[in-house]
C-alpha cells in the first residue's frame, strides 16, 4: 500500500492518510480548502469546493490517478452552505467524467470556517 500523508495538523493527530493506494484503487480522505491551517475563501461554497476538489485530485495524482479516473465523490456540507454552489463546482470539474456522487449536509466540519469537504475514489489506468 502507498500513502500520501499531510504533515502536521489533524492528519497526524487522528493518524490518517490524505490518500491511500491499494492495488489500482485510490481513496482520498475528506479534503477542505485549507492552506497553512487556515480555511480559504470564507463564506464561498463554490470556491471552497473547487479548491477542495483540486487538492483531492492532486493527492490522488501523487499515487498515479488522474481526474478522469475518479469513480466516486462525496461532498460534505456544513449547515448554511449553499449546496447549489457546491454541486455547480463539482459539475464543472467532473462534466464528462460523471462519477458516482453523494452529497450530504452534516452537523459541522472540523476546520473552522469550512463549508465543504470533498472525498473521492479513483482507479489508476493500466
Amino acid at each position: 500500500m502507498e500513502r500520501v500523508r499531510d504533515s502536521g495538523g489533524f492528519g497526524e493527530a487522528a493518524a490518517y492518510s490524505r490518500a491511500v493506494r491499494y492495488g489500482e484503487h485510490v481513496a482520498v480522505s475528506a479534503t477542505a480548502a485549507l492552506e497553512g491551517g487556515k480555511i480559504l475563501y470564507r463564506g464561498d461554497a463554490y470556491r471552497q469546493t473547487r479548491e477542495a476538489i483540486r487538492k483531492a485530485i492532486a493527492a490522488a495524482a501523487e499515487l498515479g490517478a488522474r481526474a478522469e479516473g475518479v469513480v466516486r465523490t462525496r461532498i460534505l456540507l456544513a449547515p448554511g452552505c449553499d449546496w447549489r454552489e457546491a454541486v455547480r463546482a463539482h459539475a464543472e470539474v467532473f462534466a464528462g467524467i460523471d462519477p458516482a456522487n453523494s452529497t450530504y449536509f452534516v452537523g459541522a466540519l472540523i476546520p473552522e470556517g469550512a463549508l465543504v469537504e470533498v472525498e473521492l475514489e479513483a482507479v489508476v489506468d493500466g
